[in-house]
C-alpha cells in the first residue's frame, strides 16, 4: 500500500507528477489517517501528523514523489441567497449560532441540505436552491477543526480562566 505523510497546497501541486486521484465528500476530507481508495482502485495509507482539511484541487505526496489529487465530490446543498446584503448576513449570524458548517461566497451562502434550517431561511427573509456542489465550509475560530468540539480547554489556557469562574 502506497503511502502518503504530506499535502501539498492546490496553487503549489505540480499537475506533470499527478499520477491518481482521491474523491472524497466533505466530512471524507478532515483527517489525519485514513486508508483511502484513489480512482484508479489503488490504496493508499493518508498519514499525517495531525487531522487537516483537504480541499478540492490538494495533493497528496507519495513516498516517490508522486501526487494523488484531491477532488471534492458533489454533495446535497442549500444555496442561501437574500434580497439585501443585512438579510444574508443576518442568516449568516443565525447559522453560525447553530454551529452549522457554511460556505461563504459574495452573495449567497451554502450549508448542507437541512428542511428545517431551510424554513428558518425563509422566515428571515432568504430563498434557498438544492442544487450538487463540492461542500467547502470556512474552518472556524478554532483553525480547519470543523466538526470538532469546541476547545473550550485551549481558550481557557489563553485566557487564564475557566468559564466556571465567578
Amino acid at each position: 500500500m502506497r503511502r502518503t505523510e504530506k499535502v501539498i497546497r492546490a496553487g503549489d501541486v505540480d499537475r506533470d507528477k499527478v499520477v491518481d486521484r482521491v474523491a472524497l465528500d466533505h466530512d471524507r476530507r478532515h483527517r489525519r489517517r485514513l486508508v483511502l481508495e484513489t480512482v484508479q482502485g489503488q490504496s493508499l495509507l493518508l498519514d499525517l501528523a495531525e487531522a487537516t482539511q483537504l480541499r478540492h484541487g490538494d495533493g497528496l505526496l507519495l513516498d516517490d514523489g508522486a501526487i494523488v489529487l484531491v477532488e471534492a465530490l458533489a454533495e446535497r446543498l442549500l444555496e442561501i441567497r437574500a434580497p439585501h446584503r443585512e438579510t444574508l448576513m443576518r442568516i449568516a449570524w443565525h447559522l453560525g449560532n447553530r454551529h452549522l458548517p457554511v460556505q461563504l461566497a459574495a452573495d449567497h451562502l451554502r450549508i448542507r441540505d437541512d428542511h428545517v434550517i431551510a424554513e428558518l431561511v425563509h422566515h428571515l427573509g432568504g430563498t434557498t436552491v438544492l442544487i450538487d456542489a463540492p461542500f467547502d465550509p470556512e474552518g472556524g475560530a478554532y483553525g480547519e477543526h470543523l466538526g470538532a468540539p469546541h476547545h473550550h480547554a485551549r481558550h481557557e489556557a489563553q485566557h487564564g480562566r475557566s468559564h466556571d469562574a465567578a
